[in-house]
């Protein structure tokens, strides 16, 4: 319980003319003649001809193994001939089925039009997005285990054509086992990323396996034009708001640290997250002391663990009711937004659309510059 938790820190944080809150993506037309990876430092993208290669380099943190898959167009398959041994993977695209296993995976597949190859999937209760949840109480997505016990009996029936891997080391017996049983597993390290483009950027290592990587191009820019757009447009607010972060397990408060993921938005919200100058991409585990030196007076409390209301965060400490943001009503949570089945649709959508995230974030601490926005992941909590 307490890794999960920790992880869901790790995956956790237009104009002053009035705009209508929408989260859809206006699609421009993009140059893909140089399709290339620009944000994120995980994984790159080699044409070399009518081969496609992904080389995953941070399939995990501290890996030191780059992991390198051929992708061959099924047409093309005849006229290519390539030596195994400088591939962990050869896969004939497009893919027709495939196996993937974090909620992270689920919205890429969904933007590119390709949610109905997805055959199975670990913990299909996390599942938040409705259109795969219909595809699962359907019978056309399998339950197949969990992530680090999964049923290679299951999934070598389903035979997919590839299985793409999420984990923290590489010591997965059932990766082993699959690929054993001519299953390639692709590893997917977008949970490494240390921006939030970095992270939507991932994107791009599914539209290779799909052929569709003009789609994904112009998905991912517009995402990025948004998020750089409303940036710009909060940078010359002159108030900087205080942001503290995390609650705790037991007793140890868990934060996102100053390099971290989360720790970007506050400051690309325009905020100043108290913790910015500490050091690390992960979490920190602080004593409330600490904390409460340091966090007391903060402006916002934003993404306080598991908790949904001021009376779960009375009922779990006395502590809580010390700083300002517990006094003042300025407490927002992600986790009031979830799934037919329990699962918050921050961790599943959140990494892909972190437009949506900042808007949010400059919405609930800079209310003038979107005056007409509606949060969609964060919300007040309730009494």
């Amino acid at each position: 319980m307490r890794t999960a938790w920790i992880y869901a820190f790790l995956l956790l944080l237009f104009s002053c003319k009035e705009e209508k809150a929408t989260n859809r993506l206006p699609f421009p037309d993009a140059d893909t003649s140089n399709f290339t990876v620009s944000e994120a430092q995980g994984f790159k993208i080699e044409q070399q001809g009518d081969l496609t290669i992904l080389e995953v380099n941070s399939p995990w943190p501290g890996a030191e193994k780059k992991y390198r898959y051929a992708c061959i167009p099924q047409e093309k398959a005849a006229y290519i001939s390539l030596n195994k041994d400088e591939y962990d993977a050869i896969l004939l695209t497009p893919l027709t089925s495939l196996v993937v296993t974090s909620t992270t995976h689920i919205p890429s597949l969904e933007m590119l039009g390709e949610e109905t190859t997805l055959v199975g999937f670990p913990n299909t209760n996390y599942v938040s997005s409705e259109k795969t949840r219909a595809r699962i109480d359907a019978g056309r997505v399998k339950e197949v285990g969990q992530n680090e016990q999964l049923n290679t009996e299951i999934l070598i029936n389903l035979q997919p054509q590839a299985l793409v891997g999420f984990a923290i080391d590489g010591t997965n017996k059932a990766y082993q086992s699959l690929q054993k049983a001519g299953i390639p597993v692709l590893y997917n390290g977008d949970w490494t990323e240390q921006t939030p483009l970095g992270r939507a950027e991932w994107i791009k290592f599914f539209s290779v396996l799909f052929q569709k990587e003009t789609e994904a191009d112009s998905i991912y820019e517009s995402i990025k034009a948004e998020y750089e757009r409303v940036k710009l447009l909060v940078m010359p607010t002159e108030a900087r708001p205080t942001v503290l972060s995390g609650a705790m397990y037991k007793d140890v408060w868990y934060l996102p640290a100053g390099e971290s993921y989360q720790a970007t938005f506050s400051k690309d919200a325009a905020a100043q997250y108290l913790w910015a100058d500490s050091k690390g991409t992960g979490s920190l585990s602080l004593s409330i002391e600490n904390v409460l030196e340091k966090g007391a007076q903060a402006d916002f409390w934003i993404a306080p663990g598991q908790f949904t209301s001021y009376t779960q965060l009375e009922e779990a400490s006395v502590h809580y009711q010390k700083f300002k943001p517990f006094k003042d009503r300025k407490v927002y949570t992600f986790n009031t937004k979830t799934g037919a089945t329990g699962g918050t649709l921050y961790y599943e959508l959140g990494p892909n659309r972190p437009d949506i995230i900042l808007k949010d974030l400059i919405k609930i601490m800079h209310p003038q510059i979107l005056p007409e926005y509606q949060p969609f992941f964060f919300q007040p909590l309730a009494d």
